[in-house]
């Protein structure tokens, strides 16, 4: 028995903390049966610290908590620093040895200690000028350590001696720059030596001067320049410290170096003749730096940084090189990702190369229309002086393919690379099938989440948008929060939500909002502010930012509770409301099936129930009823003014009644079971083709399977038409598309202005494998103790789900065979399991392998005699006789068989021959005789 994977809160790869009593975590590896913790120790071993108190301090922590536990110890002092250690003790008398010591630094700056003044270049130039700062300074004898604390309003990235300080990209990312910045602390001791130093800061623009808004209206949102802010501390042995900051003292600065232009949408321009070979190492001089002056924006004081870095963490190579039918070369890497590239080139000096970016072809050609006023182009002009290798700096794209014009000599493509860049976020969650396209749904899903997750939660990659759409992330978060841990990045953004939202409640379509978005609320968007820290707390056992984002959820539950007034409604008012419904023109993606009211008021009922449940775990017992109150009554409100006795919605649409089921909006059973009745019907009336946008999309599979519709559940989740989960992957997807059908079937790009073939959205569906097809989900905060409930699906044999919890890798899967089903889960050590599956009794397990054998319950409906005669609704339930029919009619005339396909209501009142009617006799024929086949086998 050993304790391992010991951290501090949001950890990531560096020892420094954010937090002053950081909350730790730690996992426990046991062979043991059934292990719980009884009590943890905790050793904090001080280093050479000016800290009061003992050198050693053991603290003794009862209970199973071993996820996000209290800081036992005095509170840290900022620049403090040791090392950490911890053993447990179970309730079996077992006691493991100490973990290996986990080395923990003080990160943060006490009140008054950030000293460092925002720079920048004397007179730029341009709007987001790149530019360099730098100075000199003498190190003394003795350096102990040197502390790096920096920042920026735009992106930046230093260098010491020549050196940078670190991999990290885009820094400080994004924030909700006028309230709240980040900086980092970086320890760069080993970059400095006795005597001469210096200190470099390369600055772009980034998101702070970017240009945002949609057709053809962008403009600047925060400021015109970037600047930079930072201290370099320096500590002495003889105990003097020496603080080197901008603001104080001889900083230069000049506009004229290699990068001539940068932008998010834009790309990065390049000219290596502009190279200041030095110009971050000591003795460098040159009579183009001025000195930098102070930013006149308004000072602010900047925070640590609590969520990781964005990084590059991954390199692809070209898989392809194709030729355009307009003669351009065009470089294929067979992944949607998000990234730059890096090249190597050898040429002339004055030479050019150019590099656009871009999703998809159309018609053989690089497809940029869906990026819109988006330039995604990076250009790179050779110094001439033998093999130059370049990637851009501040800057990112989103792309599979790239064209190179203007390429010397003779183009290789291993000169070429595709490098991921995205938060690094470890990866937490899998799943696999035996099904192909259903696996690579999966690995689409995740890398929409890795190109999508930099920095901030965005839409999309690629366009010239690529905001923080608190939509998109609503949906999306449990699909999230089980394949990375994201804990720690979903947090620091709730906090720029809470900044954003109005003195009154109201959260912003996006965050942050460039968009000035806030003071028009919309459901299921504005519903992140309840949504996303409630996942947070389930999946991670985050108490903290549910405790710290409180505040923010219950002033939205009150804004939109004052807007629907007495009938408890939210009404009329500007909605997204199922967004990109299928049925929705390519023009107006809010026109959705689902009545945008039905969704508001819907949600309403949501996020009161979410923050009255929030209180009564945060001990707010009165704002627990009053919030559980205001529920009830919308949940009336709603049932009076949206349902029918029968059990039938206003919006006779599949979102309606995968809302009022998921929601918990119906909770009358006979009722629930009509409405997953009318819920399965009208998706097999749809062909098992896909009915619902962003806000049905998440819930629609757990609907069906709740109401015991697993086969629906099945025929829509395996679809291949268009449009369906599994149409894009038929279309060579590797990435989730924005819309069903961003592109159409032959090849031509979605006609709406609107169209990314990279957002995450859709991919929510990714939870509910991980839950229902293999069957591992959490039942308490942090899986503490996990739900094992496989629900085994025809058309597939085997299903898993694993998943690094916050105890320890619990595993969930199942295997069909020989008419039986073997099911196996693996619980982490200190928790429990319920599992529940088909035929059987529940059952509490605890930790350890565990497998049971059950009769298969997978049955896959099969028609009996079917003819032309047969209903609709028959021949739909018989996959095999449906795909016949289609195939016999595509034979004769393909465009008949297209109709049949995307028109037809597959319902009990209309036969088969009534729907071919009228058709040639040779199409009769060829349907009767496909049948008549089936009938024989």
């Amino acid at each position: 028995m050993h304790v391992h994977d010991l951290h501090t809160e949001y950890r990531t790869s560096s020892p420094f903390t954010a937090a002053a009593r950081p909350r730790l975590s730690w996992k426990t590896a046991t062979a043991a049966p059934g292990w719980i913790q009884a009590a943890a120790e905790i050793e904090w071993r001080r280093a050479q610290s000016e800290a009061p108190g003992e050198a050693v301090a053991t603290a003794r922590v009862e209970g199973r908590g071993s996820v996000l536990v209290d800081w036992p110890f005095e509170s840290l002092l900022p620049r403090e620093r040791g090392t950490l250690r911890a053993r447990t003790h179970g309730e079996d008398g077992s006691t493991s040895d100490w973990s290996a010591p986990l080395e923990i630094r003080a990160g943060f700056l006490a009140d008054g200690e950030w000293h460092a003044k925002f720079v920048t270049v004397p007179e730029p130039a341009d709007v987001g000028q790149p530019m360099l700062l730098r100075r000199e300074f003498t190190v003394r004898p003795g350096l102990r350590t040197a502390t790096l604390y920096a920042t920026a309003r735009g992106a930046y990235q230093v260098e010491i001696g020549g050196a940078p300080v670190d991999a990290d990209r885009l820094k400080p990312g994004w924030t909700a720059y006028r309230d709240r910045i980040v900086y980092e602390t970086t320890d760069v001791t080993d970059l400095l030596r006795e005597g001469p130093a210096a200190i470099g800061a390369a600055l772009a623009g980034g998101w702070y001067t970017e240009r945002f808004g949609f057709h053809g209206q962008a403009k600047p949102f925060y400021g015109k320049y970037p600047s930079f802010a930072a201290q370099l501390l320096l500590e002495y042995e003889d105990g003097d410290d020496e603080l080197i900051a901008t603001g104080d003292g001889p900083w230069r600065a000049t506009a004229d170096g290699p990068i001539t232009a940068s932008g998010i949408y834009a790309g990065e321009s390049h000219d290596a003749r502009r190279a200041l070979p030095g110009w971050s190492s000591p003795g460098f001089d040159d009579a183009r730096w001025l000195d930098a002056r102070p930013d006149p924006a308004k000072a602010l004081v900047p925070v640590p940084r609590t969520a990781p870095p964005v990084r590059a963490t991954e390199e692809l190579p070209v898989q392809e090189v194709l030729t355009t039918p307009s003669g351009r070369t065009v470089v294929d890497f067979g992944q949607n990702l998000v990234g730059h590239l890096r090249i190597r080139v050898r040429g002339r000096e004055g030479d050019t190369v150019v590099l656009r970016h871009a999703e998809v072809l159309e018609h053989g050609e690089l497809g940029t229309r869906p990026l819109r006023h988006a330039k995604a182009t990076d250009t790179y002009t050779l110094a001439g002086n033998g093999t130059e290798t370049w990637e851009p700096d501040f800057t990112f794209h989103g792309f599979r393919y790239a064209e190179i014009q203007g390429w010397p000599g003779e183009f290789d493509p291993a000169d070429v690379t595709a490098v991921v860049v995205h938060s690094d976020l470890a990866r937490t969650g899998h799943f696999s099938s035996s099904n192909e396209l259903l696996d690579r749904l999966h690995e689409n899903v995740v890398w929409g989440m890795r190109g999508n997750f930099v920095s901030i939660p965005t839409d999309c990659p690629q366009r010239d948008e690529r905001l923080g759409w608190t939509g998109d992330i609503q949906v999306f978060a449990p699909a999230a929060s089980f394949l990375f841990d994201c804990d720690g990045f979903l947090a620091s953004w709730l906090e720029d939500l809470a900044i954003e939202q109005t003195e009154d409640g109201s959260v912003p379509f996006i965050v942050p909002d460039v968009l000035d978005s806030a003071g028009t609320p919309a459901a299921a968007w504005g519903d992140a502010a309840t949504v996303v820290p409630t996942v947070l707390f389930d999946r991670f056992g985050d108490r903290a930012v549910l405790e710290r984002q409180y505040p923010s959820m219950r002033a939205w539950t009150d804004h939109v509770a004052a807007i629907a007034g007495e009938r408890r409604l939210w009404e009329g008012r500007f909605q997204f409301g199922d967004w990109l419904d299928p049925d929705a023109p390519p023009e107006h993606p809010a026109r959705a099936k689902a009545d945008a009211d039905i969704v508001a008021s819907a949600y309403l009922f949501r996020s009161a129930s979410l923050t009255a449940r929030a209180a009564g775990l945060l001990g707010r017992d009165g704002d627990a009823r009053d919030y559980g109150t205001l529920a009830d009554e919308v949940r009336d409100a709603w049932l009076r003014e949206y349902t029918t006795a029968a059990g039938r919605t206003v919006s006779d649409a599949p979102t309606a009644y995968a809302l009022a089921i998921e929601f918990g909006l119906v909770t009358d059973a006979e009722t629930r079971q009509r409405m997953g009745d009318r819920l399965a019907w009208l998706v097999r009336r749809a062909g098992y083709r896909i009915g619902t946008g962003f806000v049905g999309t998440p819930i629609i599979q757990d609907a069906l399977v709740h109401t015991d519709h697993a086969e629906t559940a099945r025929r829509l989740l395996l679809q291949t038409d268009n449009p369906s989960w599994l149409y894009p992957v038929t279309m060579g997807a590797t990435t989730i598309w924005e819309r069903w059908d961003s592109m159409l079937e032959d090849g031509t790009i979605n006609p709406g202005e609107m169209t990314s073939f990279n957002h995450y959205a859709f991919g929510a569906i990714a939870d509910w494998l991980h839950r229902t097809v293999a069957g591992l989900a959490p039942l308490e905060p942090g899986y503490r103790r996990i739900a094992v409930a496989p629900v085994p699906l025809a058309g597939l044999d085997r299903a898993s789900a694993h998943l690094e919890t916050p105890y320890g890798p619990a595993e969930v899967g199942w295997e069909a065979e020989g008419g039986r089903v073997l099911v196996h889960a693996a619980v982490p050590p200190n928790t429990t399991a319920l599992v529940t599956l088909p035929g059987r009794e529940p059952v509490e397990v605890g930790s350890g392998e565990h497998e049971w054998a059950i009769d298969d319950p997978r049955s896959e409906p099969r028609g009996r005699g079917l003819t032309v005669d047969s209903r609709l609704s028959d021949l739909i339930e018989d996959a095999a006789a449906h795909d016949a029919v289609l195939r016999a009619v595509a034979a004769v005339d393909p465009e008949r068989a297209r109709q049949l396909r995307r028109d037809t209501e597959w319902t009990e009142h209309r036969t088969l021959l009534g729907e071919l009617t009228p058709a040639s006799p040779a199409v009769l024929a060829r349907v009767e005789a496909a049948l008549a086949d089936l009938k024989r086998a």
